[in-house]
């Protein structure tokens, strides 16, 4: 195969070349495929207990919350101290909680105030440590893999997204929910293991840039002076907050597709298997330095899509119109993760990823109840429509108005290099201006 063919196709350059990269994506992966074994358990678990959908409302409480606090709280920590220890006790708090979710289902609990506790503590945990995991692989990779390495995580977040709800219906009737959450629990100790094997990586000037200012001095301010991180973020907020169509799905299968359900997984499936498919073809778009335009061009293509299949009838228009949307969403999430490592100060990067986790959590949220509001008041279709048309002049609106965003361009390979196997990071590079 050609190198001019290889380059279209997932770049898997920091899986080759850097142990502690492939450490880290082997923790996060394995992680992720639990969490969403876990996740369905903890569904199917609340719903036997409860019967109600106010229960399973519930879940979404006991894990918004602890994201949005704990998160900012975990920026600060990741700008105070070594990253690498952070995600070690934020693991090591995730695999307690897996532990007391596989405890409590082979006692055969019966309160589901105790289930969503556990569920509120392991995401706190992975909310803790979830800014620091962002910033570790612009310490750990060359300049020119860092887009890559984020595709990387990526794919395997999305393919967790695909396999384990699968994975979970299989476990749970063939072993019932103390495997599933078994099975996290055991995901867990790999993680742990993978992290064990990072090398110290201590945030550059922290005691210059006041590590313990918090992240309303910190994070957000970094972000707001900056055109180009502002500018990426409110596309993704734009994007998520105009456009998110989750919550449409069901009343759509139900106007459309005579509620079947097979259909309404579909829906989901076509957005994760988009997704994937554009994720293992980023080998040519992590190359391109233009990532400003690109997270742009993308965000608008996500708002369209949905635009689109507010409008879509036969079911293969439907899934094509998803299918494209979770592609472009891959590409911009990438783009833009990039995007923001490269242009936050490293004394500021956890603060700054904890913004950007923040409104990574909030912005699907409020755009699912913004859907489901608006689709009470009018439909679905129309919902979609002008949801997705308003999110698209925002996005249109914003590369209007930052010039900086749009013609930004990522810094070439040699303005940061890797952290060697085993060093400390500390002596690593200067801030990044």
């Amino acid at each position: 195969m050609s190198r001019r063919v290889r380059v279209r196709f997932l770049d898997i350059r920091p899986l080759r070349g850097s142990q502690p990269f492939r450490d880290l994506w082997i923790g996060t992966s394995v992680s992720q495929l639990g969490g969403q074994i876990a996740g369905v358990a903890v569904l199917a678990q609340v719903w036997d207990l409860t019967g109600s959908p106010v229960g399973t409302g519930a879940i979404g409480l006991a894990t918004g919350l602890p994201m949005v606090l704990f998160g900012l709280l975990g920026g600060t920590l990741a700008d105070a101290f070594d990253r690498r220890t952070v995600v070690r006790a934020a693991t090591a708090g995730q695999l307690l909680a897996a532990a007391g979710l596989c405890a409590q289902a082979l006692a055969d609990n019966r309160s589901v105030l105790l289930l969503l506790a556990l569920v509120a503590a392991g995401t706190s945990c992975s909310a803790l440590g979830a800014p620091a995991r962002r910033t570790l692989p612009v310490r750990l990779l060359p300049g020119d893999q860092v887009a890559a390495g984020l595709a990387l995580t990526n794919v395997s977040f999305q393919a967790a997204m695909l396999a384990g709800p699968a994975t979970a219906g299989l476990v749970i009737a063939r072993w019932d929910l103390p495997a599933a959450y078994a099975t996290q629990a055991a995901a867990m100790i790999v993680s742990m293991l993978a992290s064990i094997r990072l090398p110290a990586i201590r945030p550059e000037g922290a005691g210059a840039a006041g590590g313990g200012r918090g992240p309303e001095r910190g994070g957000w301010r970094i972000a707001l002076r900056r055109p180009t991180l502002w500018g990426s973020m409110a596309t993704d907020l734009s994007a998520t907050l105009l456009a998110m169509p989750i919550a449409l799905f069901p009343l759509v299968n139900e106007i459309r597709f005579g509620g079947n359900p097979q259909t309404l997984g579909l829906f989901l499936s076509a957005v994760a298997v988009g997704g994937i498919a554009a994720g293992l073809l980023l080998g040519t778009v992590t190359r391109w330095r233009r990532s400003g335009l690109v997270q742009l061009s993308a965000a608008g293509v996500w708002a369209l899509a949905l635009a689109c299949f507010g409008l879509a009838g036969p079911l293969w228009l439907a899934l094509g119109c998803l299918a494209v949307a979770g592609a472009a969403d891959t590409v911009s999430v990438v783009t833009r993760s990039a995007l923001v490592q490269w242009e936050t100060p490293d004394a500021y990067r956890g603060r700054v990823s904890s913004v950007e986790h923040v409104i990574g959590v909030a912005g699907p949220e409020l755009g699912n109840l913004r859907g489901g509001l608006l689709a009470s008041l009018t439909s679905a279709p129309f919902s979609l429509v002008f949801g997705g048309l308003s999110a698209a002049l925002a996005i249109a609106a914003v590369a209007a108005v930052n010039t900086p965003l749009r013609t930004y361009r990522t810094p070439p390979a040699a303005a940061r290099p890797a952290v060697p196997e085993g060093a400390d990071a500390t002596a690593i590079a200067g801030q990044v201006s």
